[in-house]
C-alpha cells in the first residue's frame, strides 16, 4: 500500500530544480524553526481537512534539522526516476491518494497504471494525509483490499 506517493521527478532537470527548491527550503526551516514552518506548511490549502490536533501533534514532534536533513536526503528530487523499475512488481499494491490532492491523484493514477496488478483508490474528500485526517476511511480501503 502507498498513500499519496509518486515514481519520482521523470526529467532530470526539473528533479534538479526540485532539489534546489528544497534546499532553499531546508534553509529557510533552520532559520525560522519547524514550529514556524509547521504553521506556514499546514495552512496551505491542500491540508484544509487535517484535524487540528493531528496538526499540533505535527508540530510538536518535529524539529528542524530532521526537517532539513529529510528534505536534502529524501526528498522528491533526490530521487531517482523509478516507474520502469516499479513496473515490473508483481506483488498485489493498492494506490491511495486524497481526493483533494490533485498532484498525487494523477501520480497514484500513473503509478497504478504502470503496475501490473495495482488498484487505485481515491478518497474522496481528503488530501495529502489522508492517513490523519481520516484514519478510518484509510483502514476501510486497506481492509477492502485485503479482503
Amino acid at each position: 500500500m502507498v498513500l499519496s506517493a509518486s515514481a519520482g521527478i521523470e526529467d532530470e532537470t526539473e528533479r534538479a530544480a526540485r532539489r534546489a527548491r528544497d534546499e532553499a527550503l531546508a534553509r529557510r526551516i533552520e532559520r525560522i524553526g519547524a514550529g514556524a514552518f509547521l504553521e506556514e506548511w499546514l495552512a496551505q490549502p491542500l491540508f484544509a481537512t487535517l484535524p487540528r490536533d493531528a496538526a499540533e501533534r505535527a508540530a510538536r514532534s518535529a524539529d528542524a534539522a530532521g526537517l532539513a536533513d529529510s528534505l536534502r536526503r529524501a526528498g522528491t528530487g533526490t530521487q531517482a526516476w523509478l516507474l520502469e523499475d516499479l513496473a515490473r512488481l508483481e506483488v498485489p499494491t493498492l494506490v491511495l491518494a486524497g481526493e483533494r490532492d490533485p498532484k498525487f491523484v494523477e501520480a497514484g493514477t500513473r503509478l497504478a497504471g504502470a503496475l501490473v496488478n495495482a488498484r487505485l483508490v481515491v478518497l474522496e474528500g481528503l488530501g495529502h494525509a489522508a492517513h490523519l485526517e481520516d484514519p478510518a476511511a484509510v483502514a476501510s480501503a486497506v481492509r477492502d483490499f485485503l479482503a
